[in-house]
């Protein structure tokens, strides 16, 4: 019932619902953070804009589709939460605000960035998981202070080859797009520490020995007929990720018993790692 209640003054245009819905919001607050995610706006709280000093912005699940000009006076803003409402477009306005370090855009129905998201030289992490992405946005490959990269649950078939000038990235994130083959970009990026194709229809993987900074690949979910090779020390997720013959082989020694020939590695635990840990 008091969902049903917020939903139906958010379409009420007035001061005083505004208020009932993100509480007062009449001085900035001292740590410099205004969260009103899940209060059912529609509408921006234009008053939010004159906490100029603001580090830290949450706006994650509401039903809001664009946003006033006014945003540009937040300057010193590096965290923005626009995930789990209704864009279609990113508000150009975003791309104003400099000092933005992290960027939540996931949950929406984005199907392009726009060319001025590179005026965001600050940029480190982005989300634009669960959009309506088909084509990877190229804009991406301008954010050379980019870390971590979240583009899951999307459409994407390849990614372009001037993905390897982010040579700050150290993790992307992959999972549930159309991969028919592992994107051959990533095999130049000896600087990725996480790579996450899970969930795609991969069938053969190419040798990753080579990438030197590689900790983590998670692979699984995909109709694969091989495990990736990697380097020494490597975790792999996903189908063959672990030899356990090899412990099977150590019992037999141990035992006495005599050893068999090299198999194929069996299965083991399919656990995706919490995505959150690589902030």
């Amino acid at each position: 019932m008091g969902n049903t209640i917020r939903a139906t003054i958010a379409f009420i245009p007035s001061k005083k619902c505004q208020k009932f819905l993100i509480g007062d919001l009449e001085e900035m607050p001292l740590d410099k953070m205004v969260d009103v995610s899940g209060s059912q706006l529609r509408r921006f709280p234009v008053q939010i804009c004159s906490f100029t000093r603001l580090v830290k912005l949450y706006l994650s699940d509401n039903k809001l589709r664009n946003l006033p000009q006014e945003l540009k006076q937040l300057q010193s803003l590096q965290i923005l939460a626009l995930d789990f409402n209704g864009f279609r477009e990113l508000p150009i306005v975003v791309c104003s605000l400099k000092q933005l370090s992290i960027l939540y855009l996931g949950n929406n129905r984005l199907h392009a960035l726009p060319s001025e998201l590179s005026l965001l030289k600050e940029l480190k992490t982005l989300w634009i998981e669960t959009n309506y992405f088909s084509d990877f946005p190229d804009v991406i490959c301008e954010l050379r202070s980019l870390k971590t990269l979240h583009v899951g649950y999307n459409q994407l078939r390849c990614l372009p080859k001037g993905l390897n000038r982010l040579e700050d990235l150290s993790s992307i994130w992959l999972s549930g797009n159309l991969f028919s083959e592992f994107p051959e970009v990533l095999l130049e990026m000896h600087f990725l520490d996480v790579i996450d194709v899970d969930r795609n229809r991969i069938r053969r993987f190419p040798s990753l020995a080579h990438l030197k900074g590689l900790k983590l690949v998670i692979y699984d979910h995909n109709p694969c007929v091989n495990a990736p090779a990697v380097a020494e020390g490597v975790r792999r997720v996903g189908r063959w990720a672990t030899n356990t013959d090899e412990i099977k082989e150590e019992n037999k020694q141990r035992a006495g018993e005599p050893l068999t020939e090299t198999k194929e590695p069996e299965i083991e635990s399919q656990i995706k790692p919490d995505q959150d840990a690589t902030f």
